[in-house]
């Protein structure tokens, strides 16, 4: 590990970097550990993200769906009204004891923000019947997110300009993010039967249409007479940013790996970004996200684009750079 490039100034931890990406030194140990000693099952299903894409809302959804036969929704003592999600889907590069994992019934529901590349051969096999479910959200609000939770959590050491600068530079966790999420894209066109690539902003949009698509993937289907008696709605409703931000589990403490509860809960909308970023520095990062998954299809090239058009002689771009938040 000491032989690899380290990043001291993005984190309280330095980051090394491996493989093309700037990985946490404990997640590198647990990359190790996870080649060497995981053993996928078929039914396994394993979310995966970069951070501050919306990790937390799909663990909290998937796993209420997959077990809501366990625990119905309605429940007055669901999981998820006395966990943090974080602590219900562990993650699979950073838990100490891995071993603890085979103890777990089948389907089992784990995590990851890990890269693909990266992720252990035997998840990557063709033959092997693990699914993964990843959510991409868009860059520029992503890092928005990470600023903040670092600010809450009193771990920034850089003004905002220094850390968007780090961030286009791909030196964040788990980071480039565009690279991230362009090795999951791939393979979900490749093997659409084995990745599904989700949207934060559709599921936001439409979160019940959605949760259907996901419950298919896990092979948990939701039924006609499920959707007719709410189960569906009440899934929505318990996994919905303003319930478990407002959980008393939630508003204090940490997970078990040590990380402040309050910090995964913040706003979960779209555009923030336009309050803390110029116009100029939104389309540097629009750029740099295009020159990498320009011609691969994924769906934030068209947004992009879409963007761009709109604000083609737009006369208030005075107004909008003065606009966004000296932090």
């Amino acid at each position: 590990m000491e032989s690899l490039p380290v990043e001291t100034r993005f984190t309280e931890f330095p980051l090394r970097q491996y493989g093309g990406f700037w990985l946490l030194e404990v997640m590198l140990n647990g990359v190790a550990a996870a080649e060497t000693s995981f053993q996928p099952r078929p039914s396994d299903i394993l979310l995966s993200s970069f951070p501050k894409c919306g990790t937390t809302w799909l663990k909290a959804l998937a796993f209420a769906t997959l077990n809501r036969s366990t625990y119905p929704p309605s429940d007055e003592h669901h999981p998820l009204l006395e966990h943090n999600p974080h602590d219900l889907v562990g993650f699979l590069e950073i838990y100490p004891k891995l071993e603890l994992y085979e103890s777990l019934p089948s389907p089992r529901l784990l995590s990851t923000h890990l890269p693909y590349s990266m992720l252990p051969h035997r998840i990557r096999e063709q033959e092997t019947g693990c699914r993964l479910v990843y959510i991409y959200r868009d860059p520029k609000d992503a890092m928005v997110s990470m600023w903040h939770q670092n600010k809450k959590e009193k771990k920034n050491r850089l003004t905002f300009e220094e850390m968007f600068d780090m961030f286009c530079e791909g030196r964040c966790v788990v980071g480039p993010q565009w690279c991230h999420a362009g090795e999951y894209w791939d393979e979900s066109q490749a093997r659409p039967e084995k990745v599904l690539f989700l949207m934060y902003e559709d599921l936001l949009q439409d979160t019940v249409g959605n949760l259907r698509t996901l419950a298919e993937f896990m092979g948990c289907g939701l039924s006609r007479q499920e959707e007719d008696d709410g189960i569906v709605q009440q899934i929505v409703e318990l996994c919905s940013l303003n319930n478990l931000k407002n959980l008393n589990v939630n508003k204090s403490g940490t997970t078990l790996l040590g990380i402040s509860k309050d910090g995964f809960f913040r706003k979960g909308g779209t555009g923030d970004w336009s309050n803390h970023m110029s116009p100029d520095m939104a389309a540097r990062l629009d750029k740099i996200v295009k020159e990498r998954l320009e011609g691969s299809g994924h769906p934030i090239i068209s947004r992009i684009n879409a963007k761009a058009t709109t604000s083609i002689g737009s006369s208030n771009h005075g107004a909008s750079e003065a606009k966004y938040i000296k932090e």
